[in-house]
């Protein structure tokens, strides 16, 4: 009997390598593994096993302890750092540890990219706040690599220039229900969402661009 885990493992990296045939791009899913820590090794495993090549991580729910035993295993897959539960320690102003700490030791142990706020969406962040994550992931710190910035939560195409205006070109755009909420499907929403990115890379309002391209279109009647 196969775990669910390997089988969405298996299910979707066929569903990765259809889309990189149908597309000419690369693809990548972001699988993530947080559980106990000799768990997480084996997941980590089968994924690499199956050519996969991002690991997603909760680093705060299973420690920095977990995280650090994973990164030093060297399975040459990117970890994508996920900071689900940071609130408990990062929102109160009187007392815990802010999440520039958390960047800060975070990209120590060696993660590839991590969240760090919107300025825009739901998240509650202020733009300072914010800017304090992204620089302690990409200032000089002993000779670190830098670590990439990501914003998710309560993103759709619409947000595209506020979020480029403020975090430039090198960072992630994380939208779920801002791809999958479009009315015509995944597919017209990542159509949308890419879209977008190209008006804005292009310096072209999102309604200019949207009148020749629909899946845009639809996407700001959607997300007013």
């Amino acid at each position: 009997m196969t775990h669910p885990f390997d089988d969405r493992v298996v299910a979707t990296l066929e569903m990765r390598d259809r889309a990189e045939e149908e597309t000419g791009e690369k693809k990548v899913y972001m699988i993530n593994i947080t559980s106990e820590t000799e768990e997480m090794l084996k997941r980590a495993q089968f994924v690499r096993d199956h050519s996969g090549r991002y690991l997603m991580i909760d680093i705060l729910t299973c420690g920095f302890s977990a995280l650090q035993t994973v990164r030093e295993q060297d399975f040459g897959l990117v970890i994508h750092a996920h900071r689900a539960g940071h609130a408990a320690f990062t929102k109160n102003p009187k007392h815990g540890i802010s999440m520039r700490v958390i960047a800060k030791v975070a990209r120590i142990i060696g993660v590839d990219q991590l969240h760090v706020g919107t300025v825009v969406g739901k998240m509650s962040e202020t733009r300072e706040e914010v800017s304090e994550n992204c620089e302690a992931l990409k200032t000089n710190m002993y000779g670190l690599k830098k670590v990439l910035p990501v914003a998710s939560g309560g993103l759709h195409p619409g947000l595209v220039p506020a979020l480029m205006k403020f975090f430039g070109k090198d960072f992630v755009i994380q939208a779920g229900g801002g791809i999958h909420g479009h009315a015509e499907g995944t597919v017209s929403g990542a159509k949308a969402m890419r879209q977008a990115v190209d008006a804005t890379m292009k310096g072209v309002s999102l309604k200019d661009y949207s009148e020749s391209h629909k899946e845009l279109r639809v996407a700001l009647e959607i997300w007013k």
